[in-house]
């Protein structure tokens, strides 16, 4: 076997509706090969890219394996001719482990799993190979307090379990096993569920690998903790921690002969100290040499920086950044190298499509041969012709009573590799009747004209304020004829206003437009809520500049769209994380339900993180704070939407799913009959485990969006007792809806496919 440095890596995947197919969040290399994957791959057979120079890095070999969803390469580790690949999503996210061997050609040779694995188990999470010994982390095992299963090869060369690691006293949600590394006589595991970390070392014995000791930090905030990526390298563990503003450090820690324990040696830093360099995301060592991800570094571009050891000292560091700069690529996400070849993932290039840096050593020298790319699949577009829903799907989607009318590609209305839907809603023309689809993307808003639902047009696009930035955050409302869009996370975004009256003139779509006018009191903020009866607009979730009013409701007068005022801030401060009154969220209405002390007034309903926030807005220089209720298990406080009679507010958690706070997907029902005292009256919980995001009621209809299974219809004829009557699985999960066209259609966005029409199906009588 040709001889090999060690070879970990293990990475925390995001929401699909952020990271997308996220090609080169995981990579691996052998002497002669390197392997790049996707990880956010959440619609597609997930694939393993195998580049050689020998055919040309240009040419590469693409491994497949398991079912949409499965997550095949959400990790890879390789050792000779051996390659180990995560599929994290497996069998109800069990997971199971693939094994490669090459033999002239890369070929599957096995399947790990775990002997008493369970759903949620995330086996594969983490995956490390040195010679015979696989190590496999399973974070979710027994209540999230995790685990690592250590496989031997056998004499057939076939791996075979023999041994769970799993340390007494483990706290639920611990999260041992999200990352793994493994030499010949040590075994290292990150604990990474817990607010300090820890990293637990096992040693190889006759009987067996024996837990010897656990590695900390003394728990204070300033102290950060252990969190990211994770080596042994010459008998040395080294571990990225957190610290200060994200900046990041890497923690090495050596064998005291004394005491026979390990102990802290010493701390790599960046020689150019910056918040959110996220230094130590990735680690990987060659000779003498240790290299160190931070992909947050430049502002977010990314750099690896080098660290030469010179007998126990350290003796210089030279930073490396790659030849195709790009804002906030994310270059060092992941790292791995052998000998005279390297790859470095780019996560964040176009949008979080991804991309991975191939270097090679010549005379000395590291220079880089080439940047590759995935194949960005998608579906077809969907046109000329209603599918219905039959025995359980319209073409490639699963649904129950919701017929498929259309569907365009992200590609073919405006979005080019990379870019995510997000917000949606819609504008019906007065004059004509049409009817548009407004829908936002991560770099602008795409405007697509849904009248002739079967036969949907791509009008035009708006591109994102020039100057800010493009990210997953787009919201999107409308007022007399003007839309009005604001984007989170973006820098200077301000507040987008666009008269849609323009989209009857288009003769040649698409088109680019470009803003009608534009109001910059805010910078970045999360949404923006219009109560058309007042013709008040609410921005909420405000951040980076401008008067933010605390993250709460900033109130714009939009009586004349080219010159909007501020009219004043409202926040109740008992609401918020940050105890500031942010509001993620928000419906103001012109209350008419049965709390007589306040018909008439402008209230408004928000979701404020950790609780409801009900508030009289009516005098805008007065605003008065009505009532704040929270509820058992809170984890995001997102969105909510009343019924049309103002008597019930229906809420979601964004967070309470993920974290398995709730048994299924969870939706609060309020009686807020009374203002001042709103009243949780039913949790309903669904068959369904995804987490749900935007809601809206239209009728006795709930319309409501999920992350991983799309648009889910509930009849709330019994406001306290809702029942799920249709559904559309959009596969990688909707961000949005909108129900409220005349037509009946409800046009949909699915964060990585694109724009679906569809139509719930009236009931046979």
């Amino acid at each position: 076997m040709k001889r090999i440095g060690l070879l970990l890596f293990a990475c925390s995947v995001l929401s699909a509706q952020v990271y997308a197919q996220r090609f080169g969040g995981a990579v691996a290399a052998t002497d002669d090969y390197l392997f790049v994957s996707e990880t956010g791959n959440s619609s597609f057979q997930g694939e393993v890219y195998v580049y050689s120079k020998a055919r040309g890095w240009d040419n590469p070999v693409k491994l497949s394996g398991g079912e949409a969803g499965d997550r095949f390469g959400s990790t890879l580790a390789a050792h000779g001719n051996t390659l180990l690949v995560g599929s994290t999503g497996a069998n109800e996210s069990t997971g199971e482990v693939y094994v490669y061997t090459y033999d002239g050609t890369w070929t599957q040779a096995g399947k790990l799993v775990a002997e008493g694995g369970s759903a949620r188990d995330r086996f594969g999470s983490a995956v490390a190979l040195h010679g015979d010994v696989a190590l496999i982390g399973a974070p979710g095992h027994e209540e999230r307090k995790g685990a690592v299963y250590v496989f031997e090869r056998s004499e057939n060369g076939q791996f075979v379990q023999t041994q769970m690691l799993m340390p007494n006293g483990l706290e639920a949600r611990a999260g041992l096993g999200i990352t793994v590394a493994a030499s010949q006589h040590m075994v290292a595991a990150l604990a990474g569920g817990r607010s300090d970390g820890g990293v637990y070392v096992f040693a190889k014995q006759a009987d067996g690998w024996h837990m010897t000791g656990r590695l900390a930090l003394d728990g204070s905030p300033e102290s950060g903790r252990l969190s990211g990526a994770l080596a042994i390298i010459e008998g040395r563990i080294y571990v990225g921690a957190s610290s200060g503003r994200r900046q990041g450090t890497v923690l090495e820690y050596s064998m005291d002969e004394a005491s026979g324990t390990m102990t802290e040696t010493a701390r790599l830093y960046p020689f150019d100290l910056e918040p959110a360099a996220q230094f130590g995301s990735s680690i990987a060592a060659e000779g003498s040499t240790i290299w160190i991800g931070a992909p947050g570094a430049d502002q977010g571009t990314g750099a690896i920086y080098r660290f030469t050891r010179v007998g126990n000292v350290f003796s210089g560091v030279v930073k490396h950044i790659t030849e195709n700069t790009e804002d906030r690529m994310g270059y060092g996400s992941t790292l791995a190298l052998v000998k005279d070849i390297a790859v470095v993932g780019a996560t964040r290039v176009d949008f979080g499509e991804g991309a991975a840096a191939i270097l090679e050593r010549n005379d000395g020298t590291w220079t880089q041969a080439a940047m590759v790319i995935n194949e960005s699949r998608g579906y077809d577009p969907v046109t000329g012709g209603e599918l219905r829903c039959s025995e359980g799907t319209a073409a490639d989607w699963e649904c129950s009573e919701v017929d498929l009318v259309s569907f365009l590609p992200t590609r073919d209305i405006g979005g080019q590799r990379g870019v995510r839907l997000n917000d949606i809603w819609g504008w019906t023309d007065p004059e004509t009747g049409r009817e548009y689809a407004l829908v936002g993307r991560t770099n602008g808003t795409s405007f697509v004209d849904v009248t002739i639902a079967e036969l949907p047009v791509y009008v035009g696009d708006l591109p994102m304020t020039p100057g800010s930035r493009a990210n997953v955050w787009r919201d999107i409302k409308v007022y007399k004829d003007h839309a009005y869009i604001v984007a989170d996370g973006a820098g200077e975004h301000g507040v987008q206003v666009f008269d849609l009256r323009q989209l009857r003139e288009v003769q040649a779509p698409p088109v680019t437009f470009e803003p009608t006018s534009h109001y910059p009191d805010i910078h970045s903020a999360h949404n923006i809520v219009i109560n058309e009866d007042t013709g008040f607009g609410f921005v909420v979730g405000a951040s980076g500049g401008g008067e933010t009013c605390g993250g709460g409701l900033h109130m714009i007068d939009l009586s004349d769209p080219m010159d909007m005022t501020f009219a004043g801030c409202f926040a109740d401060p008992t609401t918020g994380r940050r105890k500031t009154g942010y509001s993620h969220d928000a419906q103001c209405v012109v209350y008419h339900g049965p709390d007589a002390a306040y018909q008439g007034h402008e209230i408004c309903f928000g979701s404020n993180e950790t609780a409801i926030s009900i508030a009289d807005v009516t005098d805008k220089d007065n605003p008065v704070p009505l009532a704040m209720a929270a509820y058992p298990q809170v984890a995001y406080t997102h969105q909510g939407w009343l019924t049309e009679d103002h008597r019930y507010f229906y809420m979601n958690d964004e967070g309470d799913e993920p974290q398995g706070l709730v048994e299924g997907t969870r939706t609060l029902v309020w009686d807020v009959s009374d203002l001042d005292d709103p009243v949780l009256v039913k949790e309903y919980i669904a068959e369904t485990t995804t987490t749900d995001h935007n809601l809206y009621v239209k009728g006795n209809l709930m319309y409501q969006s999920n992350y991983g299974s799309g648009l889910r219809i509930l009849d709330i004829s019994n406001p306290e007792d809702p029942v799920e009557v249709g559904f559309f699985d959009t596969i990688s999960g909707s961000w949005s809806n909108y129900p409220y066209f005349k037509s009946g259609n409800i046009v949909v966005t699915g964060g990585n496919e694109g724009l679906f029409v569809v139509k719930k199906r009236e009931v046979d009588t």
